[in-house]
């Protein structure tokens, strides 16, 4: 899924499912998701932090906030990219996730 932005960024998304790593019945549900971002703009800009709210199907929710992604906080100049894949692991087989980034330029 892309996301166009009105502050001069794109963000990609992709979600895998984890049944490897999964237990049915531990009701334990682990997903991947690679992020990428790219910067559309003209001027440089360093992503500082982010904030993830992770919700399952039984609204119990997850709240990841932190300086910068996966130990980076990546420089964008323009039209550069940055990508990374992370995971997380749910209660339920469903979920949603929704969260923004702190840039600087």
């Amino acid at each position: 899924m892309e996301k166009p932005d009105r502050h001069g960024f794109i963000i990609e998304t992709q979600v895998s499912y984890l049944p490897d790593r999964s237990s049915e019945s531990d009701q334990r549900f682990v997903f991947s998701y690679t992020i990428s971002i790219t910067n559309t703009g003209d001027i440089a800009a360093q992503l500082l932090s982010r904030h993830w709210i992770i919700t399952d199907a039984n609204n119990h929710v997850q709240e990841v906030r932190g300086e910068g992604v996966v130990g980076e906080q990546p420089l964008f100049q323009p039209r550069q990219s940055f990508e990374y894949t992370s995971g997380t692991a749910l209660t339920t087989q469903v979920g949603t996730m929704r969260g923004s980034y702190r840039m600087r330029r």
